[in-house]
């Protein structure tokens, strides 16, 4: 909180890449969205590029760190009015921040009414918050779970407050090994989003555990550190800025694998749809999918996108 609500006044104030590794370079689209976002919130951000899923329209969606505010202004113009947007933070000082714009976003976007708001809270203990069960059809959050101590309760918490079909899509920081007590204690390393690293494997497991379908990896990117006290300290251990996405697979969606064929029309993808690392769908191609992908797709928001047969079956079911 003293890192994030006093000693960074600006992005350039990191002293690590590891908070502003980019992603995919962000469409027209979402270009044209962030130049609609106030200076102060943009100034106050400090997240790992950009974490915009596809296919939005009218979702209700929660932020998890939201910050400044400058993701969760973003989704809301992607969402459309009739979509919802919520942002939660530790940071009190940066929801001061996002709350003070809030008419100055509606406005500009032209809304009649708000469909934004944000929290002061734990994303550990979303109930605090007063966030029901199942009530969002995407979680997304942006280089922030590194700094819960309980990375299995944010990961529970998501899980609870997603609807059955509904996404965790997130980016943030891993290590290639379980980290020492002496780099999980230094205090700059912790603010720079190092020292709270998970080690890559246990997202998988935790992820397992809390009930989600295995990690689909989006994108990653190397981090260097850039400075030569902290790479001592941090000795042979490399980290990455990875995306993934999470999906809460509906009850009966696992039949086997299957063929699926992208209908295109997504804003912004309607021609192709890069999914994750592993799965490119072109409109009216044929693609051959796991069974894990095919519940993937039949149970969750892109599921009227796509038409989906059983492997080996030439009409669609």
């Amino acid at each position: 909180q003293d890192y994030y609500g006093k000693e960074l006044q600006k992005s350039e104030d990191l002293k690590t890449n590891a908070c502003i590794t980019s992603a995919r370079p962000p469409s027209k689209l979402v270009r044209d969205a962030l130049k609609r976002i106030h200076e102060e919130v943009m100034a106050r951000y400090y997240g790992c590029g950009l974490v915009i899923p596809e296919c939005l329209s009218s979702c209700w969606i929660l932020d998890l760190g939201s910050g400044s505010g400058r993701d969760c202004y973003l989704l809301s113009q992607l969402v459309g009015e009739q979509g919802h947007v919520t942002g939660i933070d530790m940071t009190e000082g940066q929801v001061e921040v996002a709350k003070k714009h809030i008419a100055y976003h509606m406005d500009k976007f032209g809304y009649r009414k708000s469909n934004v708001e944000f929290f002061h809270g734990y994303m550990e203990k979303l109930g605090d918050a007063g966030l029901a069960d199942e009530s969002y059809d995407i979680v997304i959050s942006n280089c922030v779970i590194n700094l819960a101590p309980d990375k299995r309760a944010v990961l529970r918490e998501a899980f609870r407050v997603l609807k059955p079909g509904g996404e965790m899509y997130f980016s943030d920081v891993y290590a290639s090994q379980r980290l020492s007590e002496t780099i999980r204690k230094h205090r700059v390393l912790w603010g720079e989003c190092l020292a709270g690293a998970l080690y890559w494997k246990d997202l998988y497991s935790i992820a397992e555990e809390v009930g989600f379908s295995p990690p689909c990896l989006v994108t990653a990117s190397p981090i260097t550190i850039g400075d030569k006290e902290l790479e001592g300290i941090v000795g042979d251990c490399r980290f990455v800025s990875a995306t993934f996405r999470l999906f809460k697979v509906r009850d009966g969606s696992r039949t086997g694998p299957g063929q699926v064929i992208y209908n295109g029309g997504i804003v912004g993808h309607e021609r192709e749809l890069v999914f994750d690392a592993n799965f490119t769908f072109k409109e009216g191609e044929v693609v051959d999918v796991d069974a894990e992908m095919a519940a993937i797709l039949r149970s969750s928001r892109f599921a009227e996108m796509f038409l989906i047969r059983a492997a080996g079956l030439q009409g669609c079911c």
